[in-house]
């Protein structure tokens, strides 16, 4: 079984529980999971996690990301971008300078109302299933961060965006509610997702190219390590006498170090040098805590 972070590039027409699906094919195993849905009509970075690396799946999909986004201003949709029924069109006369100008106001902690056609759930219920039924439900507002956002290019009724964000935040949202400041409606047309935490476009590989990857055996060359992951975090090496308590996932008593690790997650290895977990500091006990072990 493979463990790891693989960073595909999701195409159109395949929804991300589609690459997981695939991939199960592909390399004849179950334990595999996908870090943030990308929508059908989406391309772009898709982490996905194989075997023990899947107990990493909630750490990457809190990574910020960012997308490249065509806004098309003068038409409202069901599902706020181009694929949904069009239910309002306007004409669309704001200027380039206009358009700069309301874009920048989103920058920065914004509140979104969740699109109805999302796998957000209002009282145990996906927006989506009740939208497919024709109901829609009042939304609470949720915040979300826009670390930065720019017009790469304009060609009204067309603007191309650049996005970097918080996770939960709705790009087709959005569009539409830049075009709902402007007067004339907007939704979004294309979207590309370039960057999920530290994996980019440039890496990523397609299905197909996966699948020739794998045939030839020469896809673990592609494979990031759980370890290698989380080398942001300090790493805390143990004794010999503390192997068994690594080995059966237990609290281990704080190890006399000359650096301080506060309460931030450590990296904990075995005295043969063989990583274990996430390991965090928890105060006036005087022990390590597990917070997620690789054992």
């Amino acid at each position: 079984m493979l463990d790891g972070i693989i960073n595909i590039y999701k195409e159109k027409g395949y929804t991300s529980h589609d690459v997981v699906a695939r991939l199960r094919g592909i390399l004849g195993q179950k334990k595999i999971g996908h870090t943030g849905t990308l929508d059908p009509d989406a391309q772009g970075v898709l982490p996905v996690c194989l075997g023990k690396a899947t107990k990493l799946c909630d750490l990457l999909t809190d990574k910020e990301k960012t997308y490249r986004a065509v806004l098309l201003l003068g038409k409202v949709t069901d599902t706020q971008d181009i694929s949904g029924r069009v239910l309002k069109e306007y004409p669309v006369s704001t200027s380039p300078e206009e358009l700069k100008s309301c874009v920048e106001k989103f920058q920065g902690d914004i509140m979104q109302i969740p699109p109805m056609y999302s796998a957000c759930k209002i009282q145990g219920k996906r927006l989506y299933e009740l939208a497919r039924e024709g109901v829609v439900v009042e939304r609470p507002p949720r915040p979300v961060h826009i670390q930065k956002i720019r017009v790469d290019d304009i060609r009204l009724p067309r603007a191309v965006l650049e996005v970097t964000c918080s996770k939960g935040t709705y790009i087709r949202t959005l569009c539409h509610d830049i075009g709902q400041q402007l007067g004339c409606g907007g939704c979004m047309e294309e979207l590309l997702r370039t960057r999920s935490g530290m994996f980019g476009i440039a890496q990523a590989l397609k299905l197909s190219q996966v699948e020739k990857l794998f045939g030839e055996g020469r896809l673990e060359e592609q494979i990031l390590r759980i370890e290698d992951m989380l080398a942001e975090y300090p790493r805390l090496d143990c004794t010999a006498v503390q192997d068994k308590l690594l080995d059966n996932g237990n609290p281990l008593p704080a190890v006399k170090d000359k650096r301080d690790f506060g309460s931030s997650w450590i990296r904990v290895y075995d005295s043969r040098g063989v990583f274990k977990g996430i390991y965090q500091h928890k105060e006036n006990t005087g022990k390590y805590f597990p917070v997620k072990m690789f054992l």
